[in-house]
């Protein structure tokens, strides 16, 4: 047992040798001047008297894509801790491999956990995220998540990036409330992060349950005894089992890529928004053709809300009108003829300009504002049912919600690429913590083969799942709770200790985020005046 244990160690502590570093670096080179040669296209039609906004964009970047590479650090490590101590693939093999999937996942995926977590951000701050509060928010929220997941990384606890990155969020919604001059401003959209927080807090327990039951029906449908203990030696297992374990560990990791990559992309879009709104507050990809539908559309949408307007409702700004209702959540008759106001602005606009790409550079921050806060008032009003469409109506409403956001919501090939080579660095570098504590510290016993296939099935359709329902669930939780799963189903007995650990990382994450982020906004906020 102990040469067993000296020649794992030794294989956990051996380099990547020349090959695989040199086929990582030319990946990274590829990926870097992909990233960086359409970042440069993307800039060249920008036209900025300073150097300013260069300047904050390269740091915003800078620490939105180290906010990643720490991610690759703790939940990608994770999916690779099965295959290595059941000896199904080397250790650097299986980062490499786990690298490649998550790379994958993050290219194919729709970006609707990116806006998901966007949408919990107080909305005058996503409105004004080129001014210095909007980057007082991105800066806090990024560094803050930054600092505690290198602080647990460092004691080996598998810490979630989603929990933190949500406390975090919710930090600088709370401080943007109590700094804010008037009463009743946005903070958090509470009803939101209730739901987010919801899949954090269920998704572990599904990890745990799933995984539980999962062992117990191989065991009772399965009766093949190589599953069922743990691996003798160093040598590989056999090829059926190896090839299960190498398939579930390449499931977790494009489901991993697929949404954990996307959390860093919407603040990144949201840096992109701010520092030069010209080239990305609007989706350049739309057609000539897409845009003449939406004014189509916004004609249509603008007949379907005038059914709703009371006569007697009276406005002023319609943006701050429509804006106040999506912050407090409150509908009024002045509400609905300042959407239909809004509306019609958007298509009056887009029927002047033909495209997109035309809208004139200071008119470009405007427009897309307009088009978030139709959007999301939209979505509250089909989330509250307040005021109650006709089935017709309600689906011409979604169907211009839809172009709408096929306009602003968007997220470029080379972002991607970006965050897809910030997580893979990441997992290179410093998986070896997060691995140790998952394969060796949970459970009692070695991890058997059928444990660790049971385990990585059920965080596969878990975190794919919620992916499907642009839910944002945290990779470490669900895994080393479905390891946990797997030692209790077996009765191979847990390490409290780690246990302990974990809960008191789990339970403490939501709180220390949220004041490291409320503290940030508030001295960023101080800094930036």
């Amino acid at each position: 047992m102990a040469s067993e244990s000296a020649v794992l160690d030794s294989k956990l502590g051996a380099g990547p040798g020349r090959i695989g570093v040199m086929i990582f670096g030319v990946a990274l080179l590829i990926g870097c001047i992909y990233a960086g040669s359409h970042l440069i296209k993307d800039l060249s039609g920008v036209h900025n008297a300073s150097i300013l906004p260069y300047l904050l964009l390269a740091g915003a970047l800078l620490i939105a894509l180290s906010f990643e590479f720490v991610n690759g650090f703790h939940d990608t490590a994770n999916a690779v801790a099965t295959v290595i101590y059941t000896h199904s693939l080397e250790p650097h093999t299986a980062v490499v491999w786990s690298g490649m999937w998550n790379f994958i996942g993050v290219l194919v995926s729709s970006g609707a956990v990116a806006f998901t977590i966007v949408s919990l951000l107080p909305v005058e701050l996503i409105l004004q995220v080129g001014s210095s509060a909007g980057f007082a928010m991105v800066f806090a929220l990024l560094v803050a998540a930054i600092i505690w997941n290198l602080g647990t990384w460092w004691f080996g606890l598998p810490s979630s990036s989603s929990h933190t990155l949500i406390g975090s969020i919710i930090g600088v919604g709370i401080a943007n409330q109590l700094m804010s001059v008037k009463t009743g401003t946005s903070g958090v959209d509470w009803a939101q992060a209730a739901n987010i927080g919801k899949s954090l807090l269920i998704s572990p327990a599904v990890g745990f349950v799933g995984a539980y039951l999962l062992l117990l029906l191989c065991k009772a449908l399965i009766p093949n005894k190589q599953l069922y203990v743990a691996p003798k030696g160093t040598e590989p297992p056999p090829f059926w089992i190896r090839s299960l374990l190498v398939l579930t560990c390449t499931g977790v990791s494009f489901a991993h890529g697929s949404n954990d990559g996307q959390k860093g992309m919407g603040l990144i879009m949201l840096i992109l928004i701010g520092t030069v709104p010209t080239a990305y507050a609007m989706n350049h990809a739309v057609t000539y053709q897409q845009t003449q539908d939406f004014v189509a559309v916004s004609t249509q949408t603008a007949d379907v809300l005038s059914h709703y307007v009371s006569p007697t409702a009276v406005i002023g700004d319609a943006r701050d009108e429509v804006t106040d209702y999506i912050r407090t959540k409150q509908f009024t008759p002045n509400t609905m003829l300042a959407l239909r106001q809004l509306v019609n602005g958007i298509g009056t606009e887009m029927a002047i300009y033909k495209d997109l790409k035309l809208v004139p550079q200071d008119k470009v921050r405007n427009f897309r504002n307009d088009m978030y806060v139709v959007s999301e008032a939209l979505r509250l009003m089909q989330k509250k049912k307040q005021p109650v469409f006709s089935a017709a109506d309600a689906d011409v409403l979604a169907n211009y919600k839809r172009h709408v956001d096929n306009a602003t919501k968007f997220i470029p090939g080379w972002v991607k690429v970006a965050v897809a080579m910030a997580l893979g660095l990441g997992t290179m570098i410093g998986w070896k913590r997060i691995v140790v504590t998952v394969g060796e510290k949970i459970g009692k016993d070695h991890l058997t083969y059928a444990q660790g296939a049971a385990a990585e099935i059920t965080a596969m359709f878990t975190i794919g799942a919620a992916d499907w329902f642009g839910l944002p669930v945290s990779t470490t939780h669900v895994l080393s709770s479905g390891v946990a799963g797997t030692m209790a189903a077996n009765h191979s007995g847990l390490q409290w200790g780690t246990v302990r650990n974990l809960l008191m990382a789990w339970v403490l994450t939501l709180p220390t985020s949220i004041v490291l982020a409320a503290g940030l906004f508030w001295l960023f906020r101080k800094i930036g005046g």
